[in-house]
């Protein structure tokens, strides 16, 4: 398993998530579909931050389905939606 640091995000034209990245990485872009395989697989974990500042990211099922986030905190450095696109 790998421990994958997620430092952008693409999103669609609604601001939902649709890929994880994080530039140099041969994982970089991976896709929703793909990242939410990962995590309940145990494949792969993605995180955004470090050290202390580290939080994992989830998946979620909602009303439309499956999708990712961070649990929310006092942050918004290491929200999903707040990290540059990729």
């Amino acid at each position: 398993m790998a421990d994958r640091r997620v430092t952008g995000t693409g999103k669609d034209e609604h601001g939902d998530i649709t890929s994880l990245c994080r530039s140099g990485e041969s994982w970089s872009p991976r896709s929703k579909a793909d990242a939410i395989s990962d995590i309940e697989t145990q494949l792969h974990t993605y995180y955004v931050g470090s050290g202390s500042s580290r939080v994992d990211v989830h998946v979620v099922s909602g009303s439309s389905g499956k999708y990712l986030r961070t649990d929310p905190d006092k942050s918004s450095t290491n929200n999903l939606d707040d990290l540059p696109d990729c």
